[in-house]
């Protein structure tokens, strides 16, 4: 999130006119403003524009942070930019289209996260209901309880209905285990 603002913010900087140099020395100026000093958004573009004061080049600088962070998008970013950049592409479409692929790709990946604990949350209500209609009942009518807990068959019944309970707790925590 953070680096798609910083994105946003030197597209609106090319947008005005400046350089790719100069979008980041003001992107770095709005990420101050947007965020604490410590945070490591600003700390990468005050770094940038430490490279930039001794003059290396924009696609360098970017490659070089693309490799600091080890994302995929801000890698294929730094690698669309340096492309556009020799041979002289839209810069500002550009990082348009990669902000806005950026924000749709966080987006997706917010409502999976989303979907993932709603599922861990029912995952736990339903393995909690078992035991609580089994207090339940033995509560309100222990006789029924008798007949499922009192005799031979009934033993055997419930304690098949216990294995199939654990399989089912083992495959619905594999479910919820999967990494997006």
């Amino acid at each position: 999130v953070q680096f798609k603002e910083g994105m946003l913010s030197m597209s609106a900087a090319l947008n005005v006119g400046y350089s790719a140099e100069n979008a980041i020395r003001e992107a770095w100026k709005d990420l101050q403003l947007l965020y604490k000093t410590d945070a490591i958004i600003v700390r990468e573009f005050q770094y940038m524009v430490r490279q930039l004061d001794m003059h290396l080049s924009v696609e360098r600088i970017l490659l070089e942070f693309a490799n600091r962070t080890c994302d995929e998008e801000v890698q294929i970013f730094a690698t669309v930019f340096s492309m556009a950049k020799k041979s002289g592409g839209d810069m500002i479409e550009i990082i348009q289209n990669a902000v806005s692929q950026i924000g749709e790709k966080i987006d997706v990946k917010r409502e999976i996260h989303m979907i993932m604990a709603a599922k861990r949350l029912e995952f736990r209500i339903m393995c909690a209901i078992p035991f609580a209609m089994i207090a339940y009942l033995k509560i309100s009518f222990p006789s029924f309880m008798e007949v499922l807990y009192g005799n031979a068959l009934g033993i055997g019944v419930m304690s098949i209905c216990l294995l199939v309970y654990v399989l089912a707790f083992e495959l619905g925590k594999r479910i919820i285990e999967i990494e997006v």
